[in-house]
């Protein structure tokens, strides 16, 4: 018999939410969230096409980022130029700090205001190979997104596919435009999942420089030549049973 199963809905921790209300640099094009470049606008066009319902085409553009670009931290571009938001549309896979960035571009390219947030998690279920490389089960500088709609800004987090949900046996995260989504605390099985142990800040632009500083200093391990992540497969860990 499974144990029962605690409620996510009264574990996830408090992080908290954007406060400061949205300016002119939060829909400013930059270098990483280059969303007058071709390639976003065309992921925009393809994905969400241009109609009066701002949260409508969000939250089309979130399932898109979160489905059809592949999450992986295994040989993930940290380069600058592989963080920019074009890079990203046009490779299709990343890690969490990629599809943030790709989300937020989105966002502003149609007129909706966005931050990143970087904060650091504990992810129970990290497979054992992720573990060593990591030097343990705490991430720095996991990346969400913070949109403006309707008035007041909401946490989105389009990361994990619904592919590696299922791999992983972790509840999709599901965005409505309305609500908050990030990531349950619990796994499917009741198990400790992700813990929000720091909130780092909002940001209008990926702070490239204090990210791969402080990723070298606490994972140099998943660090290969010419700043990439070393060569894995989430999908290869899920799948020779290799998380706790």
């Amino acid at each position: 018999m499974s144990p029962a199963r605690p409620d996510p809905a009264a574990s996830v921790p408090e992080v908290p939410t954007g406060t400061v209300p949205p300016s002119a640099a939060d829909l400013a094009a930059t270098w990483f969230l280059d969303h007058e470049s071709a390639e976003v606008a065309d992921f925009v066009t393809r994905h969400a096409p241009p109609g009066p319902d701002l949260t409508a085409r969000a939250v089309a553009l979130y399932y898109a980022i979160r489905d059809s670009v592949r999450y992986e931290v295994y040989a993930a571009d940290m380069s600058r130029d592989g963080l920019r938001a074009s890079t990203v549309a046009r490779a299709g896979t990343g890690l969490c700090i990629h599809k943030s960035v790709l989300y937020a571009a989105a966002l502003r390219a149609i007129g909706v205001p966005s931050r990143l947030v970087l904060a650091d998690v504990r992810n129970h279920l990290t497979s054992d190979r992720l573990r060593e490389l990591m030097g343990g089960d705490v991430f720095r500088h996991h990346c969400y997104t913070l949109v403006h709609l309707d008035g007041r800004w909401i946490k989105a987090t389009p990361v994990f596919s619904r592919r590696l949900c299922r791999l992983y046996r972790i509840g999709e995260l599901e965005f409505d435009g309305r609500t908050d989504s990030l990531y349950h605390p619990y796994d499917m099985d009741g198990r400790r999942h992700m813990e929000f142990l720091r909130v780092h800040g909002e940001f209008s632009d990926l702070p490239y420089d204090r990210i791969v500083t402080d990723l070298r200093q606490a994972h140099p391990n998943l660090f290969a030549p010419a700043m990439r992540f070393v060569n894995g497969s989430l999908e290869h860990d899920a799948l020779g049973a290799g998380t706790r």
